[in-house]
């Protein structure tokens, strides 16, 4: 993942505001209010046994809520949103006749008979795999070139996210979602909000907090943006909307697409471009222009990556 070429992706028309939000099926009117289901009730059709077994795990020890019991049912409870890359999905694991459950964000990314990737070309140039007919696969964009970089997504997200979610938990300095697993293009995710109510937390671009908040959340921000830095990189595609605030803290989410600022040769320019961003926001908010000055936090992260 580290020799990845992720170069920047196209500019959007001018019909959209410079924070909407990529994914336009997002419930935007409100937060996902599907039914939970009764974790002792018996399962129907659509539940399926928990692919633990079969699926990589995120990082030990694992989180005390987690549900790993084989015995688990897995339960679609509806979507959280949907995307052009990827749809969101909440699930229920719960073992029968006890009291353990869990709820979890399940990312499932396009598979080759959809819309894929509106950005792959730029984003898997100096991606490489072993075998020359996988590769042309991929280059040629057949079915099974297209599952394999559906693939490949996922798994640099499953591999960003445990490396994250390790230096968050000795650190407190950065938060993500704790990674449950991996299989295939399917991503197992912590699910951020209100477990007993099914409630996703807030994206940054929804949230409308007063001054003090404001500059709580700028600092949460910037120190995970050196978290970031220091590991050598950037988010890549980062913005007021893969940013969650929940309880008060900041949650970084999305990163299928994190750069490396050292081996990319466009790896400062990323990283330019995520402080760009989000510093407009809190700019537009009220924040000072002394404090939020990207170009001096750009330099700042820059060379805490080394490369300044």
């Amino acid at each position: 993942m580290r020799d990845h070429d992720f170069p920047a992706p196209q500019r959007r028309g001018r019909g959209k505001s410079r924070f909407d939000d990529d994914e336009t099926d997002f419930l935007k009117r409100g937060r996902p209010t599907p039914t939970l289901a009764d974790p002792d009730a018996e399962p129907d059709a659509e539940d399926s046994w928990s692919s633990w077994d079969r699926a990589v795990h995120g990082p030990e020890p694992y989180p005390d809520w987690l549900v790993t019991e084989l015995a688990a049912r897995d339960t679609e409870l509806g979507v959280l949103k949907t995307g052009k890359e990827a749809d969101v999905h909440l699930v229920r694991r719960a073992v029968p006749d006890t009291d353990r459950s869990c709820l979890l964000a399940v990312k499932r990314y396009r598979d080759a008979q959809h819309r894929l990737f509106h950005r792959d070309a730029g984003y898997l140039e100096g991606r490489r795999v072993r075998r020359s007919r996988e590769m042309r696969a991929m280059t040629g964009r057949t079915a099974f070139g297209r599952q394999m970089i559906a693939g490949q997504w996922a798994a640099a997200e499953f591999a960003a996210l445990s490396q994250l979610w390790e230096i968050g938990a000795a650190s407190g300095r950065i938060a993500v979602p704790y990674p449950v697993q991996l299989l295939g293009t399917e991503l197992m995710l912590e699910f951020v909000g209100d477990a007993e109510a099914g409630e996703a937390a807030p994206r940054l671009a929804q949230v409308r907090p007063d001054a003090a908040e404001l500059r709580d959340l700028w600092d949460q921000l910037v120190e995970a943006l050196t978290v970031l830095a220091r590991a050598g990189y950037a988010h890549g595609d980062l913005s007021p909307y893969n940013l969650l605030v929940h309880a008060g803290r900041l949650v970084m989410i999305d990163l299928p697409q994190v750069v490396d600022v050292v081996a990319n040769p466009q790896g400062g320019e990323f990283l330019g471009r995520d402080v760009r961003v989000v510093a407009a926001w809190f700019a537009a908010r009220g924040m000072p222009a002394t404090v939020t000055d990207p170009e001096a936090l750009t330099e700042a992260l820059l060379r805490e990556a080394g490369i300044r």
